[in-house]
């Protein structure tokens, strides 16, 4: 049984993450000949202050640009 974990900012539509999880499915299926019904995919949406890069958070980072640096 595949199980596919996913991190990703929140603040996508549901439909889209219908889209993810049904490519993500079909993947597995395609990859590795895995029965639909053993796939599993679980999404993890983070705040975009708990995701950093380069010692500054997504938050931080969008704060900086809405002030112009």
């Amino acid at each position: 049984m595949p199980i596919i974990e996913v991190n990703l900012l929140e603040g996508r539509s549901p439909e889209a993450k219908e889209r993810l999880i049904e490519a993500l499915t079909n993947a597995a299926i395609e990859a590795i000949a895995a029965p639909r019904e053993s796939v599993r995919v679980i999404l993890r949406e983070m705040q975009p202050a708990h995701y950093a890069v380069g010692g500054k958070s997504f938050a931080a980072k969008a704060a900086a640009e809405r002030q112009g640096g």
